[in-house]
């Protein structure tokens, strides 16, 4: 069974009545904004009350003419938020949001291309990838401000996943064919000096980093499970899956710790609704505690956590108009779904202004 738009809500008699109820003065409101990969309104921007059964608040036009969504990233600093998207034309683009007032600030091309994005704490610079499928050996660094390229970074092509954890530095994987791929990539954001972790076992997908930039959990082509990476000492162990991988099997794509790191969540391959959930007690020895089955009957390609870790959201394959499904992290269950997106995040609101924001990456928050 497919899980359709109509889904959106559950727990319909509840979210009826609910719905009616606006936060308190000075209540802090939890709100997910999920860019729509569906084929009807893709590049429009969903808000979600998470607090009151994930029911639509508002649906935010925005730019005209998405083609491929590539990423998301905010900043509560700044009260802005970034999409990195391709338009019809195969240019790469960034459009910023004002978050504050859902105005489109600025759209602009980044050259050569663009892939999933990461925000620096202050708001004031963009990472920007140049596309898994591109040959620029570079990510460009990019004003948040205006959206000019202020700077590139080189070190492989093929650059995909860009993320800024929170202890810092940056962190980057590519497909670069050439033996680079099998490196996770560390970036200062100071000096912009380049090292390296690895190599894996084979070419890297999406990754996690923990809250202190100590192990970091990776996908990795042909492995039918993870590898992790101890950080520090650049130890790197592997934690199969039992049994038989999908036919299908290449890359599973998507992984996140929960937000107290007692978990790893990840994706089975595109034809297996099993999601995979470790005990990361201790990192570098995971055990399996048990697969989760999606509803809809199909794989997944991401999934990230709302900030506290109540909530997971597991997104279909990419550019699917299949909803995304939401789990209660704590119980293992599936409690609903949202509209199609893989490229989502919590954006928190205390008195009307942004106060705190989420990750579209499952980072460590511990």
């Amino acid at each position: 069974m497919r899980l359709r738009r109509c889904e959106l809500l559950f727990g319909a008699a509840a979210a009826l009545l609910l719905a009616a109820i606006d936060p308190a003065a000075g209540e802090t409101q939890r709100t997910l904004y999920a860019v729509s990969q569906a084929a009807e309104d893709r590049g429009a921007i969903s808000v979600y009350d998470i607090d009151r059964g994930h029911r639509l608040i508002k649906t935010i036009r925005t730019v005209a003419n998405v083609h491929n969504v590539r990423g998301v990233a905010a900043s509560a600093a700044s009260g802005r938020l970034y999409v990195a998207y391709y338009d019809a034309g195969h240019t790469g683009r960034i459009y910023c949001l004002d978050l504050n007032h859902d105005v489109v600030l600025w759209d602009r091309a980044v050259e050569p291309g663009v892939d999933r994005l990461a925000i620096n704490p202050d708001g004031k610079l963009l990472y920007v990838p140049t596309w898994e499928d591109g040959s620029a050996d570079f990510i460009n660094i990019v004003d948040a401000e205006t959206g000019e390229t202020v700077r590139r970074v080189y070190f492989s092509n093929r650059s995909h996943d860009t993320q800024y954890p929170l202890s810092g530095p940056v962190f980057q994987e590519t497909k670069a064919a050439d033996g680079s791929g099998s490196f996770l990539y560390r970036i200062d954001p100071n000096s912009y000096a380049v090292s390296r972790i690895g190599p894996y076992t084979g070419i890297l997908g999406p990754y996690a980093v923990d809250s202190k930039s100590r192990h970091v959990v990776n996908q990795v082509t042909h492995l039918w499970g993870m590898q992790v990476a101890d950080l520090t000492t650049g130890e790197i162990v592997t934690a199969k899956l039992p049994g038989e991988p999908p036919g299908d099997l290449w890359l599973l794509h998507g992984i996140g710790w929960t937000p107290d790191e007692s978990e790893v969540w990840h994706s089975s391959g595109p034809s297996d609704p099993r999601v995979f959930v470790w005990d990361m007690a201790n990192p570098m020895a995971p055990v399996l505690k048990e697969p989760l089955r999606l509803r809809g009957g199909r794989g997944s390609h991401w999934l990230t956590f709302t900030i506290n870790g109540d909530y997971g959201y597991i997104a279909p394959v990419k550019n699917s108009d299949d909803g995304t499904e939401i789990f209660d992290v704590r119980r293992h269950v599936s409690v609903g779904a949202i509209g199609s997106s893989e490229d989502m995040l919590e954006i928190d609101f205390a008195d009307g202004k942004v106060s705190r924001v989420g990750d579209q990456f499952g980072i460590g928050r511990r």
